[in-house]
């Protein structure tokens, strides 16, 4: 069963709604298309700037649309077109390979919008610019000097010492290969800024770092738990670890690169995401 994020559940609840005024009754790839535009926070906003969109004509075409085939699904109350399942299935796939365990309006807009099931309906250049803002790790910004930090104290989060470097290389090698240099980067230079957490059984489970990303400083990331460990408040703890350091150090902001479950540091660190330079 699909888990979302809240952002792709008020998606999902506008798509049905628009559909429960449409022809047919039956959400299609379109109505979920809309329901992700017409979204202002998160990367969405930035589409309706950046984009030759017109909503209401897009509103008016999929309102008036048939549907070619129809069918129930698990995770919307009225009826959905064949193309839908297909789509959310897609957009699963693409949660899976990102190793995310949310599936989000990013993985939704890429189903769309590579199944084909939405051609119709944007030019190439928007398809582009959807892509482009909403589909691909972003980096978000959170203010330090006036945040107030949640009271985090935990006996299973310490810094990294040199003496661990073997343990978390391998640890890095079997879960977050992707991160590996990056990690090995940080164990050549004088201090390590590297946060590790441990279950009851002193094995790594999850790991984050700052002034390590892409070797910039006043950077937070990256950062990665074992699946099998989220939900449980493991990054939440160690991000705030993290952010807590780079304020002691005196920075205004942190930068958060790359940022993949962007609905995450949103609610978890009041971060917003940069606007990209055209």
């Amino acid at each position: 069963m699909l888990v979302f994020t809240d952002r792709m559940l008020k998606i999902m609840r506008d798509s049905e709604q628009l559909a429960q005024s449409s022809v047919s009754q039956v959400v299609t790839p379109g109505h979920l298309l809309y329901g992700c535009l017409i979204q202002k926070s998160g990367a969405l906003g930035e589409i309706r700037l950046k984009s030759s969109i017109e909503l209401e004509k897009l509103r008016s075409t999929v309102i008036m649309a048939e549907p070619h085939t129809k069918t129930t699904s698990d995770y919307l109350s009225c009826s959905v077109s064949k193309e839908v399942l297909a789509v959310f299935e897609k957009a699963a796939n693409y949660m899976k390979n990102y190793n995310q365990i949310h599936l989000n309006e990013g993985h939704l807009l890429k189903a769309l919008i590579n199944s084909h099931k939405v051609d119709h309906l944007l030019t190439e250049e928007n398809k582009q610019i959807i892509i482009r803002l909403a589909t691909s790790s972003r980096d978000m910004i959170t203010h330090l000097a006036a945040y107030s930090f949640p009271d985090i104290t935990s006996r299973f989060i310490d810094k990294v010492s040199k003496k661990e470097e073997t343990e978390l290389i391998q640890f890095m090698e079997t879960h977050f290969s992707g991160w590996l240099d990056t990690i090995q980067f940080a164990f050549q230079q004088a201090e390590q800024n590297i946060y590790i957490a441990r279950n009851d059984g002193g094995k790594i489970i999850g790991f984050a770092a700052y002034d390590t990303y892409q070797h910039k400083k006043g950077y937070f990331g990256p950062m990665g738990v074992l699946p099998d460990c989220r939900t449980k408040g493991v990054g939440y703890a160690l991000l705030h670890y993290c952010l807590k350091d780079m304020k002691e150090i005196g920075y205004e902001y942190a930068i958060i690169g790359g940022a993949g479950p962007l609905e995450f540091y949103e609610k978890a660190c009041r971060a917003v995401v940069i606007p990209l330079n055209e």
